[in-house]
């Protein structure tokens, strides 16, 4: 078969090929029947998931552990609105992903045509771009531009919505098509003036602190991230999302920073003098009280996109472009800083403040995470949902090595944790084993691909976290309600490890902290298929360190406080 005969799904699929594509998640359906055809013998695998959000989620995982575009693939109507959860988590946490989506025939466009659906409007807030595809001899020009798209500069997703005609219509364009993207430019070196002014500030310095974010780890800075902090005598906080990019086994570690990080690292950037934030975009739960963030410090934000310069921190110095290039720049015209009495004095808020829970009582999830450390030995890729079990799993496993720990940080999604581990699981190259730490919430929002794990015999360890609340919500309520619990309480939760049982998964249960690392070291030996783990819970624990919302890095709590707070305006 040549190129000239190609119908618009088998120029799609050749296409996929072309970008080194081997893996697509989706769910069919009427409009999508020609690429779902295309893709029999393509040798790309499909990963036919139980749900389109999951789709996306799974994709969003593969694409963070290999740095390679997820590929999402699913029909019109209902089947492309339900990726808009999964496309908006994506984008929030700049994660590089293709969705495709099926459509109805182009001369049905616009007539409310059965299961058409303006797509493409409807997740215009949500992509980095997106097409709607009405000639089939734009396919190779377009999907070689949304790959290009996603993964340059700002990674996001890109959507390419495709009507049936288009997909079955013969295409005449040579595939290897070129790209047509005027005005877009990816941002890679700083100015050489900017370098230099840039390290006649950071010599002044005496008390520097280094922010890693998401940014740093998607632009594989984290060598350059140690070689600047060893090179300066600078500690390290990470975001939620930068944990892992420095390790946190160094001696300059101070862990993450934010609404539930550190004492230390959150006296650290209260009280620096110096703040080099390396592709963070200041996040309102990294910052707090915006008026006494880093109020003492000059600031140097590194940056690949340039909408972030001055968006929430007026900095001194903002270089764009790529993070490692960028501090490949600046390492050679910095040098050592009299920074000794600083790091005295961040040893000792480290001593002072250090992270811990209750040993006696009821099952801790501070405790399982914690023991899932000491048996992995830290040597885990660990997908967390959204909630006080993912704060827990932030500040108790502990990572040294990017792309470690997999979040929905901007977006929070409840239901991504389960789906993302399963695209984790299938890009996993490390040899370490993919754990899932999951609520009973978020759990019971995606656990249908339960079929997927299984069907595809991956061998995911499965943390259900089990408080029979809305933990994180709850605890707001308890802080700041006076305890009125409204909407909050699971009753009802399933016997998890019968429900495993019910999808041919073994389970097992730990209801007691002396169980933990048996139950634990037992899951960790099954290899050849997913495995599920029900932890009965402590039903009213707190995560602390807590900064109030609306209240600044100085009131910071590690303890519950005495009388109800300040009702917050912001959301969990």
């Amino acid at each position: 078969m040549t190129e000239k005969t190609l119908n618009g799904a088998q120029v799609m699929i050749e296409c996929l090929k072309r970008e080194g594509v081997d893996t697509i998640f989706g769910y069919p359906g009427g409009n999508v029947i020609p690429i779902f055809d295309a893709i029999l013998d393509s040798g790309i695998k499909l990963v036919l998931t139980r749900h389109e959000q999951g789709a996306t989620h799974a994709a969003d995982g593969y694409a963070r552990v290999t740095g390679r575009t997820g590929v999402v693939l699913v029909t019109s109507g209902p089947g492309a609105t339900n990726t808009l959860t999964g496309i908006y988590t994506a984008y929030m946490d700049s994660i590089p992903m293709v969705v495709f989506t099926g459509q109805t025939i182009s001369p049905n466009l616009g007539t409310d045509a059965f299961q058409e659906s303006d797509i493409s409007g409807m997740s215009f807030a949500s992509v980095k771009h997106s097409y709607l595809v009405k000639d089939t001899n734009d396919l190779p020009r377009v999907i070689k531009e949304a790959f290009y798209i996603a993964h340059s500069g700002r990674q996001g997703p890109v959507l390419i919505d495709l009507p049936k005609d288009v997909s079955s219509a013969l295409c005449t364009a040579s595939l290897d098509a070129e790209m047509d993207l005027p005005g877009y430019k990816v941002p890679s070196k700083a100015d050489q003036s900017q370098i230099e002014q840039t390290a006649a500030t950071i010599k002044k310095s005496k008390k520097p602190l280094i922010l890693a974010g998401h940014g740093a780890a998607i632009s594989g800075a984290s060598q350059a991230v140690k070689e600047l902090a060893e090179k300066l005598g600078a500690p390290v906080s990470s975001t939620l999302l930068g944990l892992g990019v420095f390790p946190a086994s160094h001696e300059l570690s101070l862990g993450m920073t934010g609404m539930h990080g550190t004492v230390v690292a959150n006296k650290a950037i209260h009280e620096c003098d110096l703040l080099i934030s390396v592709g963070s975009r200041f996040d309102d739960r990294i910052t707090a009280k915006l008026s006494e963030f880093a109020k003492l410090s000059e600031v140097v934000h590194i940056d690949i996109d340039p909408a972030e310069y001055g968006k929430i921190i007026k900095p001194r110095h903002f270089l764009c472009g790529d993070a490692k290039i960028i501090l490949e720049q600046l390492l050679p015209f910095v040098d050592r800083l009299d920074s000794a009495d600083w790091l005295k004095t961040v040893d000792g808020w480290k001593n002072k403040y250090p992270l811990s829970y209750p040993k006696q009582g009821n099952l801790r999830m501070q405790h399982v995470i914690h023991t899932l450390y000491e048996v992995t030995k830290g040597k885990a890729i660990v997908v967390a949902d959204v909630g006080q079990h993912q704060m827990w799993t932030a500040q108790f496993f502990k990572c040294d090595y990017p792309g470690q720990l997999l979040n929905s940080g901007g977006a929070g999604t409840m239901g991504f944790g389960f789906p993302a581990s399963i695209g984790a699981a299938l890009g996993n190259k490390t040899g370490f084993p993919v754990c899932a730490i999951l609520g009973d919430g978020g759990f019971q929002m995606t656990l249908c691909e339960l079929s997927t794990v299984r069907n595809n015999n991956l061998p995911v360890k499965i943390f259900v976290m089990d408080n029979s609340y809305l933990g994180m919500v709850r605890q707001w309520q308890d802080l700041f309600y006076d305890k009125r619990y409204s909407g909050v309480l699971l009753e009802n939760n399933p016997d998890f490890v019968k429900l495993a049982k019910a999808y041919d998964i073994e389970g097992f249960c730990i209801n007691r902290n002396s169980d933990a690392k048996r139950i634990i070291e037992k899951a960790m030996e099954i290899n050849d298929r997913p495995v599920l783990v029900h932890c009965i819970c402590e039903q009213e624990d707190v995560v602390f360190p807590m900064i109030p919302p609306g209240a600044s890095i100085a009131d910071l709590l590690t303890e519950r406080p005495k009388s109800v707070l300040e009702k917050p305006t912001g959301g969990t």
